[in-house]
């Protein structure tokens, strides 16, 4: 079983270069890395300068060596962009069970009428689960020893981190209702409508895929929880309204039980130009919010990234933040 990473914060604080950074920093090292991105709009092709589809993809060329170590490694790193495709194939069975329950109650559909009923994309909250047990299926191949996630901005890492626990309680319901939408159609319309969709049907394999999806969402808490497999770095700016947001998303996942170790601070001018006002007084200005974020969590390890003065693209650029970022 891989051990897991993710970066979150808001959009454009660049959770995607530390996540790049950190997957190639661990394939040079020689473990095999999978960086995986779930935001909708993917820039991880871009980073890493390579094609990367919505399979895993291991990426050729060499490594660039992080710590010294041997530049001419080529294997090891791999990377996935979950698209919209991918989450429509996972949710294709939702038109299946859709079908079977609702002519279980007696309401007659067609493969076809069915199948309009998803044709403006799969139902609210399939990314989040989709990428649930998307994260599943990679940490338990065995294929990977790290999986690292380039999670989406802010609300939408709160709403997967909330899937497991919602979707349980929705899954409760769902089967307390087959009986009922079995013998009243307009209940059974509304109970297989949704997430919830893939686990109804009208066969004895009902209850075991309602159980196996049910284990899925139980193992995805225990990796999220689990501080001996999973750790959760906050990226943020050295802003005010950056650091506000951070402290609640801080405070959110560890409602949620999900390990928070450190804040990756990036975009921090240190070499302010000599001759250059402006650039000291940005400088001062990211010290002191340096020292803001220290007092805020105390019990946080904070690193450091520099302002590059221009987007990160490329294992070379990837390897200067890599050696900044914790192993």
């Amino acid at each position: 079983m891989a051990d897991c990473i993710f970066y979150g914060g808001k959009g454009g604080v660049g959770k995607t270069t530390c996540a790049a950074a950190t997957g190639l920093s661990l394939a040079a090292a020689g473990r095999e890395t999978l960086v995986v991105s779930t935001d909708p709009a993917h820039s991880l092709a871009d980073s890493l300068e390579a094609e990367i589809g919505p399979e895993p993809t291991e990426l050729k060329g060499p490594l660039e060596a992080v710590d010294g170590g041997d530049a001419d490694r080529s294997d090891g790193l791999w990377a996935v962009e979950i698209d919209p495709e991918t989450q429509r194939a996972r949710y294709e069975k939702l038109a299946r069970a859709l079908a079977a329950d609702l002519r279980s109650a007696g309401i007659s559909l067609s493969d076809e009428e069915v199948e309009r009923l998803f044709a403006t994309g799969a139902p609210a909250g399939s990314d989040e689960i989709a990428a649930l047990d998307l994260l599943v299926e990679y940490v338990d191949s065995g294929r990977w020893d790290t999986v690292v996630f380039d999670t989406a901005p802010t609300g939408h890492t709160l709403r997967l981190f909330d899937t497991p626990e919602v979707m349980g309680l929705a899954l409760e319901t769902a089967h307390s209702l087959r009986g009922q939408a079995k013998r009243i159609g307009n209940a059974a319309r509304t109970a297989v409508l949704g997430p919830m969709s893939m686990m109804t049907g009208d066969s004895d394999d009902e209850d075991e895929s309602l159980a196996a999806f049910r284990d899925r969402l139980e193992r995805a808490r225990d990796l999220l929880v689990d501080p001996e497999r999973t750790e959760f770095r906050v990226v943020l700016v050295p802003e005010s309204m950056a650091i506000a947001e951070t402290e609640r998303l801080v405070e959110r996942l560890r409602e949620a039980g999900v390990p928070v170790k450190r804040l990756v601070v990036n975009r921090v001018l240190e070499d302010p130009h000599d001759g250059c006002p402006r650039c000291r007084s940005r400088r001062d200005r990211h010290e002191e919010r340096l020292a803001e974020i220290q007092a805020a969590f105390p019990d946080l390890d904070v690193a450091t990234l520099p302002d590059l003065e221009g987007e990160v693209q490329g294992r070379e650029s990837l390897a200067v933040i890599a050696r900044r970022l914790p192993d």
